[in-house]
């Protein structure tokens, strides 16, 4: 592909101007676009302050659906030419807001430094190598800030831009000086060495690293290709630089208790495979050994000494178990809460204490070998024994790193997003089936639910069995209806969460603003909720009831844009998503029987500025053929309300229509000759005093037509006219056409989010929420089998089954096409006794009461923020906060707050079911 230059070039050979906005947007996309087909490893990407960014794009015409990713907006009438306000040229780029202070703005991007936190898309966007040359060129600036490309995972890969690097602080054991090196984390130990002997002048033989994390030698590195990642190094953690010679520092070189560390080689053994779970011996080490996986990566590192526990650390006799909280290696608060919401889960807690090593599957091509179930059941086992000692997970997270690259990194991510793939991978490592047997999934054909619900249960568990499905999955009823042909699928599905939208999430507010097509009275804006993934009917039907819709009365949608009707709004099953909270949408209150007739549409034009303004009207010629005359009229009909004169409100309010001073006179006198040659210039068979011309589609040419003109109904293309008033002062004093100019948009952010907040709702809400029956949206629609096309099917989900441990995800984080928002409302839970017998369908005998053990809490908005953990140590019946490393003792009275995310609950069983509960299984269908 040929790309454009960035400039153009003269006849004499000398340059001219730069690219217009057009062409710079075209040679940006297009580069882009060329980028995206050729991702690979090591490609460089340049970061740029989105603040200067957003302002390049509007310079060049990009809306807010196309930017940060090239992509067509759906949107389309913001370019093109469509707008009217020209964004001015942006200076040079400016990179000074996301680098660290006191960086060099002219030094280059390996010694220049981002600010931590930043979140892509908000504070950054990255670019492609070829469109930061294109765009450094034009507009210089900078600092550049490159950054490389890399491939990421094992098993699932994938590319991403690092756009933050290791930072590793070498401590020199000489003197104890530190340096900063940064490097990627894909870096290999042998780039590491070369850069640290280069950085102090030393030969690479003589030179001895350690891993030192929280100033502890835990491993000697040696060189080799391994990577940075591999070897489990943190982001800011310190690396320790010994000399062979052994000058190293003696104060370095000593324990806390003044041993001399030096010549005790702390590397893990690579051989055994510490299990979790095996008997525990004296010192809180499994007993378990084994090499049941030859060849394997399985024993890499799977070492206490790697999280920072070992036989010192291991809990006292006497001391509680569950109470050691989790290091925080850089924003992995989320997973630090997610994990001790899992690891405080009973009967996963009984699981991991026991030998599992026979239900290890690491022939599952969906798991990861077994090694997640490994490191998890490892980390599980060290916090319910190391007393109150602190874990650094650095192997749980360079596995996760491994097996979820969307994971890798140091950036703030979702715990329930986190929690979802933990439960998954963890079921697949544990999956006590083998070889999976091919099921071909039957529709329900009008069978009893309990037979369809049954044969689902059984079929799934076929393909799928472990103790995360033992105890964490349910089963819910699935029902689809085709809005065309009516036709009934009923599934019965698994799982294992359930994301419960918070009551104010599922629905939406819209101002409408009502206009009268018969000129009955003014316009007046009303505000309805509807489904967010609801249809146009839902929102006329909603309208309807709030403006006194009457039976013979019908209302038609169309949406206003630069003061023109960008688009009628008349399927009735169109997506009210296609409708933005920006936009402007307008109602016509027509009756019934004008539908089909002539449509009649006028602007509204300053005569002096040549500009339009205002709402368009839109009426109806009822007649098959209507003269000059007749637009006139209706034309003084429609603007009657806006007269300021009491004597033009003097005829409103009639039923069926309204009548003008001398309008019917006139207009029943279809004498052809008293207006043979009389030309719209002013004036009129009526009161109307504004010059009127036919116009076109564009509303760029202007034609003046006589009274005695007829149009024929049939001979109109489209049926539809179009006509402008041409307003000037005068009529600004006769008319108030503020009705015109300032109709509200259809969503105003601010004022909800503030309802919001004030809001306090229940988990029984939400739950119903969860249940209500609602349209699919746009993005998610149904193949229907016998229409055989994909269909905006009507969904409603059931409660079949419930598990013996249930997780509430409340949905607080929404996301908008302008707007992302956190939801803060109290959701007011229960702690004990929820009883949720009456959701569920399936009468199987089962206790449906539950009682809270666990939450995982977000503090904070979108991005960033802070996440913790509440659990509940059963045995003693008491609450703990867990803050990363910190861990208190709480009431329980205070452990429902706002910003609980995560609810864990576990069934309550009655002492009469404790046995019917041990002699079948907790999900059997009868």
């Amino acid at each position: 592909m040929t790309i454009p230059d960035s400039g153009c070039v003269m006849e004499n050979g000398a340059s001219c101007l730069p690219c217009t906005p057009e062409e710079e947007k075209k040679i940006v996309t297009d580069l882009r676009n060329e980028s995206e087909r050729n991702l690979k490893e090591g490609n460089l990407y340049f970061v740029i302050s989105s603040s200067w960014f957003r302002k390049w794009e509007r310079y060049v015409g990009i809306d807010g659906d196309e930017n940060l990713i090239g992509n067509q907006s759906s949107d389309s009438r913001h370019i093109n030419g469509a707008s009217s306000v020209v964004a001015e040229r942006p200076g040079p780029i400016d990179n000074s807001d996301i680098v660290e202070n006191g960086s060099d703005s002219d030094g280059k991007g390996n010694d220049i430094q981002l600010r931590r936190m930043l979140i892509e898309g908000q504070d950054y966007v990255l670019v492609p190598q070829g469109v930061w040359e294109k765009l450094h060129g034009w507009y210089k600036g900078g600092p550049e800030l490159p950054r490389k490309m890399i491939l990421q995972g094992v098993y699932h890969k994938k590319f991403d831009v690092e756009v933050y690097p290791l930072c590793l602080k070498l401590v020199d054991s000489r003197d104890e000086s530190q340096s900063t090196i940064w490097l990627s984390r894909k870096a290999s130990l042998t780039e590491l060495f070369q850069k640290v002997c280069a950085l102090k002048g030393i030969e690479q033989d003589k030179v001895r690293i350690w891993d030192y994390f929280n100033k502890r030698k835990y491993a000697q590195l040696s060189v080799s290709n391994k990577t940075l990642e591999e070897s489990n190094l943190q982001m800011d953690q310190d690396i320790l630089l010994e000399l062979v010679d052994g000058h190293q520092s003696s104060k370095i070189g000593m324990d806390s208790t003044g041993n001399d560390l030096a010549l005790v080689s702390l590397e893990p053994s690579r051989s055994p495979l510490t299990i979790a779970g095996g008997p525990t011996l004296s010192n809180g080490h499994s007993g378990y050994r084994s090499n049941l996986y030859p060849g394997s990566s399985l024993g890499s590192g799977l070492t206490d000494m790697d999280d920072g526990f070992d036989a010192c650390n291991s809990a006292r006799k006497g001391e509680k178990g569950g109470l050691a909280g989790l290091q925080n290696l850089g924003n992995t608060c989320f997973m630090n809460s997610a994990l001790q919401c899992l690891v405080h889960t009973p009967p996963l807690v009984e699981y991991f204490l026991k030998d599992c090593r026979a239900e290890i599957n690491t022939d599952n091509p969906l798991g990861m070998h077994g090694e997640l179930a490994l490191a998890f059941g490892d980390l599980l086992r060290k916090l319910w024994s190391s007393g109150r000692t602190a874990i650094a997970p650095r192997v749980f997270k360079g596995k996760l790193a491994r097996f979820a690259p969307q994971f890798s990194g140091y950036n703030q991510h979702d715990s329930q997003e986190l929690l979802a793939f933990l439960l998954d991978g963890l079921h697949e490592d544990l999956n006590r089936v083998k070889q999976k047997p091919y099921i071909e999934m039957k529709d329900s054909d009008g069978r009893p639910d309990e037979e369809v619900a049954a044969e689902c249960w059984k079929n799934h568990k076929a393909r799928n069995d472990s103790v995360i499905v033992d105890v964490c999955q349910g089963q819910y009823k699935s029902t689809l209806v085709c809005p065309v042909c009516s036709k009934i699928s009923i599934t019965f599905d698994p799982f294992m969460y359930l994301s419960l939208p918070l009551p104010s999430t599922i629905t939406r507010t819209m101002t409408v603003t009502v206009f009268y097509g018969d000129g009955s009275r003014l316009p007046m804006p009303f505000t309805v909720s509807v489904l967010k993934n609801g249809f146009c009917k839902d929102l006329l039907l909603a309208l309807g009831t709030a403006c006194g819709l009457k039976s013979d009365e019908s209302l038609m949608l169309a949406e206003v844009y630069e003061n023109k009707i960008y688009r009628y709004l008349e399927m009735p099953l169109e997506p009210l998503a296609s409708i933005k909270d920006d936009e402007h949408i307008v109602a016509f209150r027509f009756q019934k029987k004008e539908i089909g007739k002539t449509r009649l549409v006028i602007f509204h034009r300053w005569q002096e500025k040549a500009e339009l303004f205002g709402t368009p009207l839109v009426t109806y010629l009822v007649a098959d053929q209507s003269s000059g005359a007749d637009i006139e009229a209706a034309v003084s009909k429609v603007l009657s309300p806006f007269k300021k004169t009491s004597s033009a409100k003097a005829h409103v309010g009639k039923e069926n229509g309204i009548l003008l001073d001398g309008l019917d006179e006139e207009c029943s006198c279809s004498d052809a000759q008293s207006v043979e040659n009389a030309e719209l210039e002013g004036t009129s068979c009526t009161d109307l005093s504004i010059p009127l011309r036919l116009t076109d589609g564009r509303v760029m040419n202007f034609n003046a037509f006589k009274k005695d003109t007829l149009f024929e109904s049939g001979k109109i293309i489209g049926k539809l006219l179009r006509v402008v008033l041409d307003w000037t002062d005068k009529e600004q004093e006769l008319y108030d056409s503020s009705y015109l100019k300032d109709i509200p948009e259809v969503y105003k952010a601010g004022l909800a989010a503030k309802k919001t907040r004030q809001e306090a709702i229940s988990l029984s809400s939400c739950l119903d929420a969860f249940l209500i029956e609602e349209p699919l949206g746009p993005d998610d629609m149904w193949y229907c089998p016998r229409c055989k096309e994909h269909r905006q099917a009507i969904k409603k989900l059931d409660l079949w089954m419930l598990p013996e441990i249930i997780v509430f995800h409340l949905k607080r984080f929404t996301y908008g096409r302008y707007l992302k928002n956190k939801i803060d409302t109290f959701v007011n839970f229960p702690i004990h006794d929820l009883d949720l017998s009456k959701y569920v369908m399936s009468k199987d005998g089962q206790s449906y009461l539950y009682e809270l053990y666990a939450i995982s809490n977000h503090y904070g908005g979108l991005g960033g923020g802070h996440y913790t953990a509440y659990a509940k140590l059963i045995d003693e019946n008491r609450w703990y906060h867990f803050d990363d490393s910190h861990v208190s003792a709480v009431n329980e009275s205070d452990i429902k707050t706002s910003a609980a995310y995560l609810l864990f609950y576990k069934r309550v069983r009655s002492e009469s079911k404790v046995e019917a509960g041990e002699a079948s299984h907790s999900h059997s269908i009868s």
